[in-house]
């Protein structure tokens, strides 16, 4: 196990190193950047700021013959300039080695927009990413692994006609629709103003006692962890029902029950062991989905501020620095905990064994 763990430890950096590079060549050939995003917002500004910027400069604008798009009517040191502060002086080799080099130190550079490292931000940001995907992960496990074992169990039956359709449900309604619902009816859109709005903690947070903070707390986060745990958990439920399904079917389990050994040291004893080796093997995917892709939405429409808004807003404002940054240290917690899934498949099952692999 040692051999595969220090295998699986020296593939880390290659595949970073995949990652980064195929998402630099991407970012290279897309049409926009940075300059052009701030020539956009400079030909939005007002004719009176405009002409101001323009008379002080003492220099002609540019021609249309500039490689970015809104550059015309723009001056010229104003394009110099944005470029020599983005970086766009230099030619991409140059730019993809010392982002290389930085990464390795884990030096992620500034925001372009925000007098803030990379790592400032994801260090506010990231307590209401965690919050909502760990808190909706183990919801959701707690309850789709037993009311999957329990359809499994009772396949074909009142009570698995029942619970799928609620299944049905919680995976049919958009997760936004959710979320606005939950706003209208009970934060005070229309009818109850029984939860918050927006935030994580309310503003008097630091003056209030630890037991009012930890209330304030899980007051704040109630709405948006129910709603991620309604859109997430029936694909879950499913696959465990599945999973359990097969086994149960399988020939040593007809062989434990003919030579009269309980159905509960059956299904936990024998079965659980083997079933859940699928279900384990979805809990990486599952975790990074709820912490930066799943709380997205949530985190726009409940006003947090979390990883997920942080990178949509790069991505729509061109912060490269951002959109890199948190895209390397999500690749890497990814990998990190795909080894440890791994290594969970070992402790459940201990016939694994990966080094023969």
């Amino acid at each position: 196990m040692r051999q595969y763990i220090l295998k699986r430890l020296l593939l880390i950096p290659l595949t970073l190193w995949g990652i980064i590079t195929v998402n630099f060549v991407i970012i290279q050939l897309a049409p926009g950047g940075p300059v052009d995003y701030v020539l956009a917002q400079y030909r939005g500004m007002n004719t009176d700021a405009k002409s101001q910027f323009t008379a002080t400069s003492e220099v002609k604008t540019e021609s249309s013959s500039s490689k970015y798009i809104g550059a015309q009517g723009v001056p010229e040191d104003l394009i110099k300039a944005l470029e020599q502060q983005f970086g766009f002086d230099k030619p991409w080799y140059y730019r993809y080695g010392k982002m290389l080099k930085d990464y390795v130190c884990f030096d992620f550079g500034k925001s372009y927009y925000r007098d803030k490292t990379i790592i400032e931000l994801i260090k506010e940001r990231l307590p209401v990413s965690i919050s909502l995907g760990l808190w909706s992960t183990l919801i959701i496990y707690l309850i789709a692994i037993p009311l999957g074992i329990k359809k499994a169990q009772y396949d074909g039956s009142r009570f698995d006609t029942l619970t799928s359709f609620m299944v049905v449900v919680g995976s049919a309604l958009p997760v936004f629709l959710l979320a606005v619902f939950f706003i209208v009816f009970f934060a005070g859109g229309i009818y109850w103003q029984w939860f918050p709005l927006r935030g994580l903690v309310s503003d008097n947070w630091t003056s209030l006692s630890l037991f009012a903070k930890i209330t304030d707390y899980f007051w704040h986060i109630t709405l948006p962890v129910i709603t991620m745990v309604i859109g997430g958990f029936a694909g879950l439920t499913m696959l465990t029902k599945n999973s359990f399904l097969d086994e149960i079917n399988k020939q040593y389990v007809l062989t434990a029950r003919a030579k009269g050994v309980p159905e509960n040291k059956i299904l936990y004893g024998h079965i659980f062991r083997n079933a859940m080796l699928i279900i384990i093997a979805g809990f990486p995917s599952l975790l990074i989905k709820m912490l930066f892709t799943g709380s997205l939405l949530i985190e726009v429409i409940f006003s947090l501020n979390g990883i997920g808004l942080l990178g949509y807003e790069a991505i729509t404002t061109r912060d490269y620095p951002v959109v890199f940054g948190t895209l390397y240290i999500f690749a890497l917690l990814g990998l990190v905990l795909k080894l440890i899934s791994d290594l969970t498949y070992c402790i459940v099952d201990p016939r694994i064994n990966f080094e023969k692999n």
